[in-house]
């Protein structure tokens, strides 16, 4: 199996889990914050749908000019729950067809981030793709986890069950 096909046979099992997460999330919630300095859920929420593609594409590049976060809205505020779930769809999407394009040699390769001359982050495309891809989206699921208890909404199972539901092999009869 291709290091590609890892991270793609991952991804399968992880993007429904996300989809999961997102459906939950109320429609009339989407401006609403835990803390002033947090993301709305909405922000957040648009923002594990996006991640993955954007990731995917971003990486395409050797070297990738860094972005100007400066300049960019990084977290914006989407304008519907169906906008937020349309996202997810074509990322996921992306990924599909971005990821299987990447070789192993590929992977093994040394992807650089760079602002101008000056190199900011080296290290092999496959790792960056587990390190913001994967995990980084998992940590914002997490996240998301702690907006959706705290608006009183049922937490799904992801690894394992959550306080709201068992995981399918755990359900009793």
């Amino acid at each position: 199996m291709t290091i590609a096909q890892t991270l793609i046979e991952e991804f399968e099992v992880q993007a429904p889990v996300t989809r999961r997460f997102l459906e939950r999330l109320p429609a009339d919630k989407l401006t609403w914050k835990p803390h002033a300095k947090s993301m709305s859920a909405g922000q957040l929420a648009f923002h594990l749908a996006y991640v993955p593609g954007d990731t995917a594409k971003f990486v395409m590049a050797n070297p990738a000019p860094a972005p100007d976060f400066s300049a960019l809205d990084i977290f914006p505020q989407p304008p519907s729950h169906g906008a937020i779930l349309d996202r997810l769809d074509e990322s996921v999407a992306t990924v599909r067809d971005v990821l299987p394009r990447f070789s192993d040699d590929d992977m093994r390769a040394t992807w650089r981030l760079v602002a101008g001359e000056r190199e900011l982050v080296a290290m092999p495309r496959g790792a960056f793709l587990r390190n913001i891809m994967l995990n980084h989206w998992y940590q914002h699921r997490g996240q998301f986890s702690v907006y959706l208890r705290l608006l009183g909404v049922p937490v799904p199972s992801s690894w394992g069950p959550s306080a709201d539901e068992t995981v399918g092999f755990t359900k009793s009869a």
